[in-house]
């Protein structure tokens, strides 16, 4: 028992321990010989990125904590000395196991598809004029080596840019260079080949052409490296122009403290020996790897035009969605009931076509939306400009700090105050996290407001393949609750007695705390209880110490976590009533769904906040019921389908690790592949012509007849 159990008397798993746990599950997806090799590939690389962004804002934590002198354990016990202890054995051992996939699992399944990574060494005599072709024409134009001396100082190297080191000799003078492989061309190349295909990655290429770079030393060694750097911003929000002081900021990202280099296993020890001192780096931060560096590459490898039988089954969105079909004004639809879309597996376009109705509907009078991640290209801003443009009031919360999207949001919160539109960039403070929709319209009975609630971004490029659930309603109260969260948001309103909503900070922990409290108690006197929720990380230690005393009040908790779980499950006289389950599968599972039996009369809630204390504390989060009995009881369904997935689907152990769902007599169930024929399945019930109503509209809605781009 570590100290925070003994004081606190209930345990509690580390976060970031936890954080890798998941990402070992990602890469379990990267050894699934049953998943299409192409499929694996693209695993392989989200575990390259996911430990990218670890390393860029998790392990720069702890290491800055180490730098201050900081001792004070954790939630869990650990002080900062310790974790990182943990933490390099752990992720040292999965940097091992994410090469043994590609070198003895991924790469020898390629080669059965008759695709080969060669080496210089390999190319025969028509590949490699072709490797000399592309080497003089485009690649050596791009180049800039960059020496290292008394008078030309160790250049600054880009977060995450692959370079390559070399120990150049000249006479009695010797000296260091630095190569970059450079980003903006495919890292790998494909050359002529007799049977299949065959690639050869740009750094090969380079290193066999060093000799045409620096014709005045002789080549001693070389060795690709890569540098990731703390790239945690630290952002003056008192800052008369926020702005500016984030765009600030992100130029400070690029040359962040180092907190890991890469290196080659057979890197020459003289150029390790420098890299390592001029970078100073920490010895647990340096990893040395088989090669190559840098997996992120395999996902657009694995994206490669040709290999389509090589993926899994595309899930089509269906469009419309059923609770759409038939309606010729969206606006018509929502008065009639609420609607609810479920992504990917129905078109995020009922969304983008809502914003994009209000846009030209001369009866809308005002728009007002959250905007946390955009797309690239984004077809509600582009609504957005354009119901500017036509005079509507358009008022846009873009939160500017949504990490790693800073820029992105800044270029668009330009171009929409550029258009005419009233530009919010988010309170101090707080990041405004909460997904919302606000559409003003005039009728005949007067003022009515459209509202579109969601778990997930208004992006409908992760729309493509992350799970997430949206509401749209009409209802008064939901309407009055909207019109008052975006007077906080954009003004001085002190926040309001909410009637439906559940909004952070201020009233949703206390929510989530009375609910759990309520179903503690009706188990202590014999009423029906139970909790089920779904979201991508617990780790609130007050919800967790809540969920372990109504386990121990006898109320059965079923915990969706697909990330970091910090309660641990199964430990008796403390959690035996709690099972955590984590999907990981072809979808990114990211909607958040809370139910609770409330004494048989159950109630259900989705939105935008998962059990954390910045989602509880420090965000403006947005939770709301699900009030229409049809909608109810396809969200209960929901949940049920995914508790019962047995090849997606893990239960987490009571010494915090994971396993897959015991088979043996069960139906294989993959809930992300049903979720998608059951959307099939409701919009062809709704196409099918009721025989005695012969003149039901059979058509699709004109407000879009586009299908998600690939």
């Amino acid at each position: 028992m570590n100290k925070l159990e003994r004081e606190n008397k209930y345990p509690y798993h580390n976060r970031e321990l936890s954080w890798l746990d998941f990402n070992f599950r990602v890469l379990e997806e990267a050894f699934e010989k049953e998943n299409p090799i192409m499929e694996r590939l693209n695993f392989l690389s989200i575990t390259a990125s996911n430990l990218d962004e670890f390393f860029m804002v998790r392990v720069a934590g702890v290491m800055e904590q180490i730098y201050s002198k900081y001792t004070k354990p954790d939630d869990s016990g650990l002080t900062p000395q310790e974790l990182m202890a943990q933490l390099s054995e752990k992720i040292h051992s999965f940097a091992e196991k994410q090469y043994s996939c590609l070198h003895r699992s991924i790469l020898p399944a390629l080669k059965k598809h008759q695709i080969l990574f060669l080496r210089p060494e390999e190319l025969e005599p028509r590949q490699r004029r072709h490797v000399d072709d592309y080497f003089d024409k485009v690649l050596f134009p791009v180049l800039t080596p960059l020496a290292v001396d008394t008078s030309r100082p160790f250049p600054l190297l880009a977060n995450k840019s692959l370079n390559i080191a070399v120990r150049l000799q000249n006479k009695d003078e010797s000296m260091f260079a630095v190569v970059q492989v450079p980003s903006i061309l495919k890292r790998f190349l494909e050359v002529p080949c007799a049977e299949g295909r065959a690639f050869i990655l740009l750094e090969d290429i380079i290193t066999e052409k060093l000799p045409q770079l620096f014709e005045l030393y002789e080549i001693k060694a070389s060795c690709p490296f890569r540098v990731t750097r703390n790239s945690d911003l630290d952002i003056d929000e008192e800052s008369a122009d926020l702005m500016q002081a984030i765009e600030k900021s992100i130029k400070k990202r690029k040359r962040g403290r180092p907190v890991r280099l890469e290196i080659l296993q057979k890197c020459d020890p003289e150029t390790k020996e420098f890299l390592v001192k001029t970078l100073e780096v920490p010895k647990k931060g340096i990893y040395e790897l088989p090669g190559p560096i840098d997996l992120t590459y395999l996902s657009k490898f694995s994206g490669v035009d040709g290999y389509d039988q090589l993926h899994f089954k595309r899930i089509q969105p269906v469009n419309p969605p059923a609770d759409f079909w038939g309606y010729d004004d969206i606006f018509e639809a929502i008065r009639e009931k609420d609607r609810m879309v479920h992504h990917p597996y129905e078109s995020f376009n009922a969304v983008v076509d809502f914003v994009a109705a209000a846009a030209s509907d001369p009866d809308v009078l005002a728009i007002k939306q959250t905007l946390y991640r955009v797309s690239g290209n984004s077809p509600i801003i582009a609504a957005l400009i354009k119901a500017a443009e036509n005079g509507k009031q358009v008022t846009v919360l873009v939160e500017l700090k949504a990490r790693f999207d800073e820029e992105n949001n800044i270029n668009w919160a330009k171009k929409l105050e550029h258009a005419g539109c009233h530009v919010i960039y988010g309170l101090t403070g707080l990041k405004t996290h909460c997904k919302i929709l606000l559409v003003v319209r005039k009728e005949e009975g007067g003022i009515r407001r459209y509202l579109h609630m969601g778990t997930g971004n208004y992006n409908d490029s992760t729309a493509r393949f992350y799970t997430d659930i949206g509401m749209f309603t009409c209802k008064d109260l939901f309407g009055v609750d909207a019109s008052s969260l975006f007077n906080v948001l954009t003004g001085y309103s002190i926040p309001p007695q909410y009637h439906k909503m559940i909004v952070a900070p201020g009233g949703m922990r206390s929510f989530f705390e009375r609910m759990i409290r309520s179903e503690t108690e009706n188990a202590r006197k014999g009423l029906p209880s139970g909790i089920t929720v779904k979201v991508n990380s617990l780790v609130d230690p007050e919800i967790i110490r809540l969920l372990y005393e109504a386990s121990q009040a006898g109320v059965e908790i079923k915990l969706i976590v697909r990330g970091i779980c910090c309660l641990i499950p199964g430990l008796p006289g403390v959690s035996e009533n709690i099972t955590v389950y984590s999907i990981v599968g072809q979808l990114l599972e990211h909607s958040r769904i809370f139910k609770f039996e409330n004494a048989g009369n159950p109630k259900i809630y989705m939105g935008s906040a998962d059990w954390m204390p910045r989602n509880l504390d420090r965000r403006v989060e947005l939770v709301f019921p699900i009030d229409d009995q049809d909608l109810k009881e396809r969200a209960f369904g929901i949940l049920e389908l995914m508790l019962s997935d047995t090849v997606n689907a893990r239960i987490q152990q009571p010494d915090t690790t994971y396993a897959h769902i015991d088979k043996r007599g069960k139906a294989v169930i993959n809930s992300q592949t049903e979720f998608a024929r059951l959307a099939r399945e409701a919009l062809e019930a709704k196409q099918v012509v009721d025989e005695k109503k012969p003149y039901v509209p059979k058509k699709a809605p004109t407000f879009d007849q586009r299908e998600l781009e690939d």
